[in-house]
């Protein structure tokens, strides 16, 4: 009996072990500082034929770009940027979305960062870029 028992503690300590060993680490969400956020107008190879989703408007390409400052040790995978956009008139360019798109990788430190943005046509400028954070993950994400 006495075998029994410690055997049985033996094999619940064992599988214990080998569930920690194997779970997956947990990914944290790491909130990305982004500045010196300015635009300008693509180039006319990506700009040709461009249109909204709804592909009924022709719209006006552009190049967000900006500093993105990962200020931890570790490099952030999938980086979703959000932001508001507004025209000359204070009128939103996206309606009802504040993600615009994502970095797919941000080392530690400052570096660079480029995102293209389709607007409508008859949205005036100058654009008013506003409220541009970024959040990513410590880890790949697999999907």
């Amino acid at each position: 009996m006495r075998q029994r028992s410690l055997t049985l503690i033996f094999i619940s300590g064992l599988i214990g072990l080998l569930s920690w060993v194997f779970t997956p680490l947990a990914v944290a969400i790491t909130q990305i500082q982004l500045s010196d956020i300015s635009y300008k107008d693509c180039p006319p190879e990506l700009a040709q034929g461009t249109v909204i989703s709804s592909g009924s408007t022709f719209a006006n390409c552009f190049i967000v770009t900006g500093k993105a400052n990962n200020s931890t040790y570790k490099t952030v995978y999938d980086a979703d940027i959000f932001g508001r956009i507004y025209d000359a008139n204070n009128d939103p360019i996206l309606q009802n979305r504040t993600r615009l798109g994502s970095i797919p990788e941000i080392p530690p430190g400052v570096s660079n960062f480029e995102l293209r943005i389709s607007v409508p046509a008859n949205q005036p400028t100058p654009l008013k870029l506003k409220q541009f954070k970024a959040a990513g993950f410590s880890g790949k994400v697999r999907r």
